[in-house]
């Protein structure tokens, strides 16, 4: 009776160990994947980043295309808000007990090829309780240029990425399709912001950045990548304290690197990612890089009458003025 009584405990306890979390993520894979289980937001996150504003950057960008470099404009804005865990939207009213608090980041580049322009933006929407919901729940990424535009999305459910996407491009005109989870290229940027100690290092797997398919095409899936965690030494980017978060894919001979502050709330100083761009002869390794120039935290969907346009002169915008 008691060797019965310990084999139904010791089932139970596998059971409960690796049972369905929110979103189908079991609790083993929130221990042993690529984020900390016992993870809680410090009170100086919780102080700055629910203050009711949003965090505003504008970067100088250097965009690689077409072999060449281009200049532009890249703007970071991050803000919390509630989500909704089923329908994977934005929480204004409901069932409150259905969401969960995120980081987004609303991240966007402009620039210029030549007599036509590329408009790009990402939104990323990362949950805070990383113990509880460890992966980023969905990405949005569209793509405007004169030649048309496309647009995909990324939703985490049932263990999966699902990936749907419509482009102008016939052989991409459509896409409906499952990904098996890794860490996504895009939730870096958020993941940084919220705990950077909690990004793996060593070989992994990580799903590139939707960016950067849109501007190669490639298919979208998970790649090998090594990734490190280190001190920051170089002499582009400045700051006290800086670290850099390190990703290079060997099938895609690509860096990116992206440079941050070590203490909170991690502001991102700039990134660099290298790779070939361009076609045929004209294809050369070329680095795109963002470097930051102004910060304003302000709760800029209040600011929308002419009065306010001053503010885009603070945040050092050029584009569309």
């Amino acid at each position: 009776m008691r060797y019965s009584s310990t084999i139904i405990i010791a089932v139970l306890l596998f059971m409960a160990c690796s049972s369905k979390g929110p979103e189908g993520t079991t609790t083993e894979q929130a221990k042993g994947g690529d984020i900390h289980a016992d993870f809680q937001p410090s009170q100086a996150f919780k102080d700055y980043w629910y203050q009711g504003k949003a965090e505003l950057n504008r970067f100088e960008l250097t965009q690689g295309r077409y072999g060449q470099q281009r200049k532009g404009e890249a703007v970071m804005v991050f803000v919390t808000e509630d989500f909704f865990t089923d329908k994977q939207v934005k929480y204004e009213q409901g069932d409150e007990s259905k969401t969960t608090s995120v980081l987004k980041l609303n991240f966007l580049r402009r620039f210029a090829t030549g007599m036509y322009d590329y408009s790009m933006m990402s939104s990323i929407f990362t949950p805070v309780e990383l113990a509880k919901y460890p992966r980023t729940l969905k990405v949005s990424t569209s793509s405007q240029d004169w030649c048309g535009h496309s647009y995909f999305q990324l939703n985490f459910r049932n263990d999966n990425y699902q990936l749907t996407g419509h482009s102008y491009f016939q052989d991409e005109v459509r896409e409906d399709r499952s990904l098996k989870p890794a860490l996504l290229e895009d939730e870096i940027w958020t993941r940084l912001r919220i705990a950077p100690n909690t990004l793996p290092t060593g070989e992994i797997k990580v799903i590139p950045g939707t960016m950067f398919d849109r501007l190669k095409h490639i298919e979208l899936k998970p790649l090998k990548a090594n990734a490190r965690m280190e001190a920051y030494k170089g002499d582009v980017f400045s700051g006290n304290d800086l670290k850099v978060y390190k990703i290079f894919y060997k099938e895609l001979n690509r860096t990116l690197a992206i440079v941050f502050e070590e203490a909170e709330p991690h502001r991102i100083q700039g990134w660099e990612e290298t790779y070939k761009s361009g076609f045929g002869s004209d294809a050369r390794e070329i680095t795109t890089r963002g470097k930051r120039t102004n910060t304003v935290v302000t709760d800029y969907w209040t600011k929308n009458g002419l009065q306010d346009s001053t503010l885009r002169q603070k945040l050092g915008i050029t584009g569309f003025d």
